[in-house]
């Protein structure tokens, strides 16, 4: 037989320090960053693969001069080399360089492509094209996101830093670079 007596159950109690709490906001944070940093950096990278994509596409279908492909494609190869990192972009020129060399070589690829003698045709140059230019649009919401982390990654790490240093002393004081000075274009 079984006893019909209640038996409260135990559950055990957990604690939460405030310390834990910071801390599990500062890695929220730090994971937030650096997932929104990847999808732009990888959006970016489609977006440079889907240009050179373009140009290889000219090339075997005759559309382009030779010339005018390589001297495209070693300008493309140069922008990963100059983009900026989290570090690099604490200096604004890095960016405005960025952004200038890659929608400089974005501009002329497109309008090579688009001047080609068969491009109303060709709907492999025309996805090419377009997912190019979404991948140009998505930029700027990229960023946006990651300033909006960055801003409180920044503003929690002003009001949290003494108690950080108190948990892991070797807690980076550096705040996030933001790209809002280069979008005020």
């Amino acid at each position: 037989m079984l006893s019909c007596k209640e038996q409260k159950s135990r559950t055990a109690e957990t604690h939460f320090t405030k310390e834990d709490s910071i801390t599990d906001r500062y890695l929220v944070l730090q994971d937030s960053l650096l997932y929104v940093w990847n999808l732009m950096i990888n959006d970016d990278n489609q977006k440079l693969k889907a240009m050179s994509n373009v140009l290889h596409e000219l090339s075997i279908g005759k559309q382009a001069s030779n010339e005018d492909i390589e001297v495209l494609q070693k300008r493309l190869e140069q922008l990963p080399r100059i983009r900026f990192t989290q570090r690099t972009m604490h200096n604004p020129d890095v960016i405005e360089e960025y952004d200038f060399a890659s929608n400089n070589v974005m501009s002329e690829i497109i309008s090579l492509t688009v001047g080609s003698p068969n491009y109303e045709q060709n709907t492999t140059l025309q996805n090419l094209v377009e997912l190019i230019n979404l991948a140009d649009q998505r930029t700027l919401l990229y960023r946006a996101d990651y300033d909006a982390i960055a801003n409180s990654y920044n503003t929690f790490l002003e009001r949290n830093l003494k108690a950080l240093r108190s948990i892991d002393a070797t807690c980076s004081e550096e705040k996030k670079a933001l790209f809002e000075i280069s979008q005020s274009e």
